[in-house]
């Protein structure tokens, strides 16, 4: 073998051959610059070629592998304009099938009568026998080394399949391979993140096994390997950083809080706090009345009450002369919280202040003035609240609301408005405690697990598609009595065929879904349309989802608010942070298809005002299925945290990771296969980690050192006393 050049993971893209600048760019765009980069951009699915079936046995319309020999030359005629069509026929000892390829006039040097090929696309059946149309194929003789499953990466303007698999291929070789003085070139492998008493504690493989099958596995049982040592390493490594960000938080300096008295504040309620609510209050006043930052995570159900703990929080910031600000994810939200809390603020003697995106310039400037002058003592709003222009006078408190929409920077920023601050952040999503102090390891944790009373039932109940008529009547009933209704889809648009056609997914390979339970899913936009000009012609029907800009989110939920559009067609983006009490029917179509946590979450939409609210999951699961089970488990429980701990008991911490796998991310660390592991593996994650800061704190010994290594590539903030 021809001797390269070494490759390290900083090695920039270019030393690839075939890259040009043109492709660079490409590859750019795909957040790719050098070889770590690359090995790091993980397929989103596999192509299952080593499945080889006759055409007389083959499925049809589904990817299947067949090795075929072409019978006929293939000929080509021009359809219209640029468009050619290339056929041939080919066969197999069970039967023969055409051939069709569109603009590949080539294919008659490719493809010569006689040659074999393993060929591999969606066989159909026509009049004349069977076809298959535009597959992929490789030439196939004794002795060839062909591939047993394929990746299929995600994919930029300018780049195919062949470009990703090839240019990865080289950069794997570039890393791991021998070469040709003999001598394994183990630079990377030596920096395997996970020490080996590790790996051999919990029998994972090395890294360099890991990528070479997440990339190009040698079988399913191999894919399943790598991707469990490479998601046990992203939470290894969370696990391990959050330890050293928590110790880092606890040398720093926050106000001291001498006053933490809530007399007051709590005679301004009209209603008094449950068990839980003072729990957490507690915990506030004992973090606020020491001089390290409180760093304090509330997690809660839908509706129990986190809002006001957090008050009582700015109340003891205000109380001692300090400013507090909140940040809400969303103008809807940023405005509820402002309708919600300043009036009470104010009754206090306080001074509160709304900043948004669409807050007018004059009334802008008047809030910069009066944060940096101390005027304001409250400010609530938006991702406006990070900008340059806003300065604290004297910030005592910073509060975060449905914190797993924020990214660790846009915290991290709020918070470093000020010299020394303390921090709270909340969460709608019930999420079971040995969960939370994984994810969220650099906070601490309360639950607030009991609602306050008098929060109405939601019955909920599991249709499938021959319940539509009776359910479309429900949906009218509800409009005509002056509700409003939500309809859940779980894509925006209608799902397009994809090119690089895959019939080995993730979700597949780990059993989150069940293979014949996928139902074709229905899209926001395209049902939105049905039901306005086909089923409610005579009712508003409106639509939201998270591709629509700010404005136009904004006017749908108005719309919907105030009657205008009853109806509303959404993705999963009114999950969290909306408030309209007229809702009293929630639609969740394909409900299969989510986790039992999100569900809970669209379920606590309605339900907040006077009148009786019900939940319709709709899905064709089979009876006794998993799915079936799962829908049966939010039909009869309605407490978060035991839906939250049955999700992880069932799913593993995928639903929780998925919904904020962009939030937890420290510089560049990203938890991308972590969602497909089981809950044990992050159990084991975490103990090991806690193992290895225990017996060496500071990662000194020779075992750590890709350690070490790791924590430095991924530009971590650490205590200081990694260097």
């Amino acid at each position: 073998m021809k001797k390269r050049e070494a490759f390290s993971n900083k090695t920039d893209i270019e030393n690839i051959p075939g890259i040009s600048t043109v492709r660079k760019k490409s590859f750019a765009s795909l957040g790719i610059t050098d070889i770590g980069a690359l090995i790091d951009h993980f397929p989103r699915a596999y192509q299952n070629r080593g499945n080889i079936y006759t055409i007389a046995d083959a499925p049809l319309d589904t990817p299947v592998s067949l090795i075929l020999t072409v019978g006929t030359d293939p000929k080509s005629v021009k359809i219209r304009g640029n468009l050619s069509l290339t056929k041939f026929k080919a066969f197999d000892n069970s039967a023969s099938c055409e051939i069709i390829f569109y603009n590949r006039t080539y294919a008659d040097k490719s493809y010569p009568r006689g040659s074999t090929h393993r060929f591999y696309g969606k066989l159909t059946r026509t009049r004349g026998g069977f076809s298959l149309s535009s597959p992929e194929s490789e030439p196939y003789y004794e002795g060839a080394k062909l591939l047993p499953i394929l990746p299929v990466y995600p994919l930029a303007t300018g780049l195919t399949q062949k470009i990703l698999r090839t240019s990865v291929r080289y950069a794997l070789d570039g890393l791991y391979s021998e070469y040709t003085d003999g001598v394994s070139e183990i630079r990377e492998a030596d920096k395997d993140p996970i020490p080996a008493h590790i790996r051999k504690k919990y029998k994972l493989c090395t890294k360099a096994f890991a990528l070479e099958n997440i990339h190009f596995p040698e079988s399913e049982e191999s894919l399943r390997i790598a991707s469990d040592r490479l998601a046990f390493e992203e939470l290894f490594l969370l696990s391990v950083k959050l330890s050293y960000t928590k110790k880092a938080q606890k040398e720093k300096n926050a106000p001291v809080m001498a006053d933490t008295e809530l007399g007051e504040f709590l005679k301004s309620l009209p209603y008094e706090l449950t068990g839980a609510q003072k729990k957490v209050c507690e915990a506030i006043q004992t973090d606020m009345s020491k001089p390290t930052p409180m760093n304090r995570l509330i997690s809660g159900d839908v509706g129990s009450g986190k809002t006001v703990c957090a008050a009582a929080g700015a109340y003891i910031a205000l109380k001692n002369g300090c400013q507090a600000a909140m940040m809400a994810p969303t103008e809807i939200l940023a405005r509820q919280h402002f309708a919600d809390l300043s009036a009470m603020f104010e009754r206090l003697g306080y001074t509160c202040a709304l900043l948004i995106g669409a807050t007018k310039a004059s009334e802008k400037k008047r809030i910069f003035d009066g944060l940096k002058s101390g005027e304001i003592d409250f400010v609530i709003g938006t991702h406006a609240l990070i900008g340059d222009k806003v300065e604290f006078a004297d910030a005592g408190l910073v509060i975060t609301d449905e914190q797993h929409r924020f990214g660790v920077r846009q915290r991290a920023a709020l918070s470093e408005k000020t010299k020394g601050v303390h921090v709270l952040v909340m969460s709608a999503t019930p999420i079971p405690r040995t969960l939370a102090l994984i994810l969220y390891g650099d906070l601490d944790v309360s639950q607030i697990d009991e609602m306050p009373p008098g929060r109405k039932k939601v019955d909920t109940f599991v249709v499938g598609e021959p319940y539509r008529e009776r359910l479309n009547a429900f949906i009218r009933k509800q409009v005509d009595a002056g509700g409003r209704v939500y309809i859940v889809c779980p894509t925006v648009e209608e799902a397009k065929p994809d090119e690089d056609e895959a019939d080995l997914n993730f979700e597949d390979i780990f059993g989150l879904f069940e293979k014949e339970e996928k139902s074709e899913l229905k899209s926001t936009l395209e049902y939105a349309r049905k039901l306005r000009e086909e089923i409610f012609p005579d009712i508003g029907v409106g639509y939201i989802h998270g591709k629509m800009k700010s404005g136009e989110k904004e006017a749908a939920m108005s719309a919907f608010a105030s009657g205008e559009t009853p109806i509303l067609v959404s993705t999963t983006v009114i999950e969290v942070g909306v408030n309209v009490p007229e809702a009293t029917l929630m639609v969740v179509e394909n409900a299969e298809r989510f986790g039992l946590s999100q569900l809970h979450q669209l379920r606590g939409r309605v339900g907040r005002g006077k009148n009786k609210s019900y939940c319709v999951l709709v899905s064709d699961a089979k009876v006794g299925s998993a799915s079936q089970k799962r829908l049966d488990v939010m039909k009869n429980k309605t407490n978060g945290y035991e839906i939250a701990e049955e999700d992880l008991k069932q799913r593993g911490p995928g639903d929780f990771i998925s919904t904020s796998a962009e939030m937890r991310q420290h510089g560049k660390l990203k938890l991308k296969l972590a969602q497909y592991t089981s809950a044990a593996l992050m159990m084991n994650a975490s103990a090991a980690a806690s193992e290895v800061i225990t017996l060496d704190p500071e990662l000194e010994k020779a075992e750590n050192a890709g350690l070490r290594h790791a924590l430095g590539e991924l530009d971590l903030a650490r205590s200081g006393t990694l260097n």
